[in-house]
C-alpha cells in the first residue's frame, strides 16, 4: 500500500508533487534505468519539452510492460541540460500523471550521455503483488 502525505510542518509542495510516499504490505519494488527523450525508432526531438514528454511516455511504457499504472510511481527524478517552462513541465506531468503526484526532484545538469540529450527521467514505482493463480488439484 502506498500512502502520500505532505507534513504540515514542512512547505506546501512547490508543484504536483507529494512530499513522501510510504510503502507497506507485500508490495513489488521496479527501479528503471533513466528514460530519455528516444522514440523507439531512435529519433530524438530536439525540443527540451518535447524530449521530455517522450521521456515520461518511456517511463510509462516500463511500467506497462511491468503490469503496472501510472498511480504506482513513487519517484521521479528529472534531470534537464536546458530549461523547460515550468507551466509546460506542469502541462506534460499533468497530462501523463493525470490526478496523480509522486515525490519529485528536478535537477539540471551540464549534460547527459549524448549531446543529443536534453532530458532524463528516473523512475521508481511500487505496486501489490498479483494474487497467485490456484494450482489445479493433482489427480
Amino acid at each position: 500500500m502506498k500512502t502520500a502525505r505532505n507534513p504540515p510542518a514542512v512547505h506546501d509542495p512547490l508543484a504536483g508533487y507529494s512530499h513522501q510516499i510510504e510503502i507497506s504490505g507485500p508490495e513489488r519494488l521496479l527501479l528503471l534505468s533513466g528514460q530519455v527523450g528516444m522514440e523507439a525508432d531512435g529519433r530524438v526531438p530536439d525540443d527540451p519539452a518535447e524530449q521530455f514528454e517522450v521521456a515520461l511516455a518511456n517511463v510509462l511504457r516500463n511500467l506497462d510492460e511491468a503490469g503496472m499504472a501510472v498511480t504506482d510511481l513513487v519517484k521521479l527524478t528529472f534531470y534537464l541540460v536546458e530549461p523547460i517552462e515550468a507551466e509546460r513541465r506542469a502541462a506534460i506531468l499533468a497530462e501523463r500523471l493525470p490526478g496523480w503526484a509522486p515525490c519529485m526532484t528536478l535537477v539540471f545538469v551540464p549534460r547527459l550521455a549524448s549531446s543529443a540529450l536534453k532530458v532524463e527521467v528516473d523512475a521508481w514505482a511500487s505496486a501489490a503483488r498479483p494474487v497467485a493463480a490456484e494450482e489445479p488439484a493433482a489427480e
